[in-house]
């Protein structure tokens, strides 16, 4: 079995009397596009910017290709992480940024590079701070696919992009991976768009890791039933309900349960829709349910 690009063993990260990490253990697979998804506030930048050596954890450890990433230039240079608020020197312009950016990257590749610039269609000679906020993401983009690094970190990189700008992004990402394998993380909250580019996943909430599994693993996990509460209920006992909404006398339900030919034939005998849970149900489900143990509102 090959050993995970990286490792976190109990990984917690604690800023005054904030947890933003509590005790995550998690293996991320070599050259595979693994999504990071979890609501806003659930500690995934924080958990990028240790995997990125940007920061360390308080307490437990993580490796990068079996090293820990933290002030060590030779692994740091393997890993290229791309911020949602990126900072650039004052006055730099893109062309200024392109420059310097294979001084970090020995696999930086030109071409890329230009094909992305020529496909967001970005100004060359005006000064980042003055881009809007989707060009800026654009940069990001850029810099990130052309620095072929065998670690990649994207947060949040659509910010600002339309669905245009999306779509290209995500053509160009999955074909510049099948060119040139590699280990992907990027964070997103956009699931239902990336899913089909994602290969695993990572769920966290509240600092806490929830899940950690392959994309068909998870799509195949929960299944959605809606219909009569009564009826729903019945189906539903003595399952996992991840998520409840009820109003009325209607109730829809978001079950931990594998969708078989069995429980298929009791939700058409008793007039309950069955659907397959998508990612982005999960991560909602899984967020709601954390919201009940805490004692807080959904």
């Amino acid at each position: 079995m090959t050993q995970p690009a990286i490792r976190l063993s109990g990984v917690s990260r604690r800023f005054r009397r904030t947890l933003a990490l509590d005790s995550v253990t998690v293996d991320i697979p070599e050259n595979a596009i693994t999504g990071l998804l979890g609501r806003n506030g659930a500690g995934k930048t924080t958990l990028m910017s240790i995997i990125a050596g940007h920061d360390r954890p308080s307490t437990g450890s993580v490796e990068v290709f079996g090293t820990d990433p933290f002030e060590n230039a030779l692994t740091m240079s393997s890993i290229s992480f791309v911020r949602d608020n990126q900072r650039y020197p004052e006055d730099f312009t893109l062309r200024q940024a392109i420059e310097v950016a294979p001084l970090f990257h020995a696999g930086w590749d030109a071409e890329v590079a230009e094909r992305l610039i020529h496909g967001f269609r970005l100004p060359r000679k005006t000064a980042i701070k003055k881009l809007s906020r989707g060009q800026a993401s654009s940069l990001g983009i850029v810099l990130g696919l052309a620095s072929r690094a065998p670690v990649t970190i994207f947060d949040e990189p659509y910010l600002g992009l339309d669905a245009t700008a999306r779509r290209f992004f995500y053509d160009s990402l999955m074909q510049d991976y099948l060119d040139h394998p590699r280990t992907i993380l990027v964070s997103t909250h956009l699931i239902d768009e990336m899913e089909p580019l994602l290969e695993h996943v990572v769920i966290v909430d509240d600092g806490r890791l929830v899940r950690a599994a392959t994309a068909d693993e998870l799509r195949g996990s929960a299944v959605t039933l809606s219909g009569l509460t009564a009826a729903v209920d019945e189906l539903a006992e003595g399952r996992r309900v991840l998520q409840r909404r009820t109003i009325g006398g209607l109730t829809s339900l978001v079950v931990e349960t594998r969708a078989d030919d069995d429980l298929r034939a009791q939700a058409a005998h008793t007039g309950v829709q069955l659907t397959s849970a998508t990612l982005q149900d999960l991560v909602a489900a899984y967020g709601v349910q954390n919201d009940t143990r805490e004692g807080t509102l959904a």
